[in-house]
């Protein structure tokens, strides 16, 4: 991907220094002063009894401030966290024109960069959960070093099937905006788990097909580059319910799929990509 010296976007918070917790404010202490403040609440709460914890990770923080508000390109720091920003805001532009075409105006959404685990609108989460995106406060998370299992453990290396994942994620950000997700709540109700699954796999195939149209307002930009395509049908595969389940020694079980298998993963990615075109993306027809 062409990717260096694009836009970074504006909607990027890096919890990355401060546990997860986010806009927890952080003071700086050095010197010999420092330290005597230190020792002294360390004397204070054994003599007393008293759970200072919370004041020393304030003191000792060392980190500055791990602030909620946006984060500049520099703050992020770090080869990723400039190129998750490029591509979210690729995503912004691309969706921009989308949603004004269609009399619309696109909100994106905020994207979290986190190390280990973190605290969202739907919950403490942790990296196990890989990224994902939380309706309740319209963010995306990530803990960057999912792209080095994305490498390792799916076989699926390359900038664009990293581009891949944060692209289904604002997928569903779309789906969000659109209604999509409500109509997945209210479809929910009342049904098997069984059910359930299928109806999840269907808002997991649509955001595949979004990523796609993303890609192909990608390629009409010049970020493309040769074989990226082919990195973001692998990811797509390699990712698919049918494929991890046989990598963990397990039978194929399509009962209990909730993203889609290799082959509709693949299929609807493909689909967004060749379109273009939201309406081709119905993957609730029938429903």
């Amino acid at each position: 991907m062409k990717w260096e010296d694009r836009r970074r976007s504006d909607n990027v918070q890096d919890r990355r220094a401060g546990g997860g917790g986010g806009g927890r404010r952080v003071m700086r202490v050095g010197g010999l002063g420092g330290l005597a403040l230190i020792v002294g609440v360390v004397i204070f709460g054994a003599a007393t009894g008293t759970d200072v914890s919370g004041v020393l990770g304030l003191l000792t923080g060392g980190g500055g401030q791990a602030s909620s508000a946006p984060a500049s390109s520099e703050a992020l720091g770090g080869e990723r966290a400039e190129f998750v920003s490029v591509v979210l805001a690729d995503t912004e532009d691309a969706w921009g024109r989308i949603f004004q075409e269609r009399g619309q105006r696109y909100a994106p959404p905020t994207l979290v960069l986190f190390r280990d685990q973190v605290d969202s609108a739907c919950g403490m989460q942790t990296a196990a959960t890989g990224p994902f995106y939380c309706p309740g406060d319209r963010h995306a998370y990530i803990d960057l070093s999912f792209f080095d299992q994305l490498e390792q453990r799916f076989g699926a290396p390359g900038d664009f099937a990293q581009a891949y994942v944060l692209a289904h994620e604002v997928g569903h950000h779309v789906q969000t905006l659109t209604g999509i997700g409500q109509r997945v709540r209210q479809l929910e109700r009342g049904r098997s788990e069984t059910q359930r699954n299928e109806i999840s796999v269907r808002q997991e195939l649509q955001a595949d097909c979004y990523a796609g149209i993303w890609a192909h307002f990608a390629q009409r930009g010049d970020l493309l580059e040769a074989g990226d395509l082919e990195e973001g049908l692998r990811a797509a595969a390699a990712i698919g319910d049918d494929t991890l389940q046989r990598r963990s020694g397990r039978r194929v079980a399509p009962e209990s799929f909730t993203h889609g298998s290799a082959e509709q993963r693949v299929r609807w990615f493909r689909t967004g990509f060749q379109s273009g075109d939201m309406d081709r993306c119905d993957t609730f027809a029938g429903l």
